[in-house]
């Protein structure tokens, strides 16, 4: 297996008032290229904090994270947001659509930004993600003209249109039923699988933990347990 992500003792420390907050106490972790890894905890425990920054939203307090053997501290902002954009996308439980641009819109929006693809590739792109999570009729549709399941599956496309190295999902199914939370992990779950992407979950969903092929358990900010599971680990 290639290491994708490797943290060495990672601390965070925020400052509330005259008090200092340890959210991260020596967090050393390294995830593997096309690794589904499910990070699990008590709310409080670290786990946003964590992913925060994987995804550099965030900047640890000592510490150091390598990307693909990269270390990431010695980047500069534009260094960090350059990072950010070609490597690494982000799902979040409040799904953080733009509520006056459409699905297609929507999902468009990253390869905007890259400005890397014409309008042609961009929109065929995005129609092309938009049908592999089964919107395709409704791509001329607004967020709120969607269900919390259809509107996940729209932050997916987003997520995915790049083709990022590494998915950040934070508690992706905490706002949906149950048949639709099953529905959107085995969606990831297949993206995996076709596309060797890695999905990094904080989860309290124990529907995400049956599918991952870790489970990584943090408490009061440090690792408790790192359990592989057995008949779902990855051969890249």
């Amino acid at each position: 297996m290639q290491p994708i992500l490797v943290l060495k003792s990672i601390k965070k420390v925020y400052q509330k008032a005259e008090r200092s907050v340890e959210a991260l106490r020596g967090i050393d972790l390294t995830i593997n290229k096309g690794e589904l890894v499910a990070v699990v905890g008590p709310s409080g425990s670290g786990k946003t904090t964590l992913l925060n920054i994987i995804g550099c939203l965030d900047l640890p307090t000592s510490g150091s994270v390598l990307y693909d053997g990269r270390e990431l501290g010695g980047m500069n902002e534009r260094e960090l947001a350059v990072y950010r954009k070609e490597n690494i996308s982000f799902i979040f439980q409040s799904y953080n659509l733009i509520p006056v641009l459409t699905v297609l819109e929507n999902v468009e929006l990253p390869m905007v930004i890259e400005r890397r693809r014409s309008r042609r590739e961009m929109r065929e792109r995005a129609m092309d993600i938009i049908e592999a999570v089964g919107l395709g009729e409704m791509a001329g549709r607004l967020p709120r003209e969607l269900s919390g399941g259809q509107e996940q599956r729209v932050a997916i496309a987003r997520a995915l249109v790049k083709d990022p190295i590494v998915v950040l999902a934070d508690e992706p199914t905490a706002n949906l039923d149950s048949h639709t939370a099953e529905e959107i992990v085995e969606l990831m779950e297949a993206m995996n699988g076709t596309r060797e992407t890695t999905f990094v979950f904080s989860t309290h969903d124990a529907l995400v933990q049956r599918h991952a092929h870790r489970v990584v358990t943090i408490r009061d900010g440090q690792i408790q347990k790192d359990e592989p599971i057995a008949d779902r680990r990855v051969s890249v």
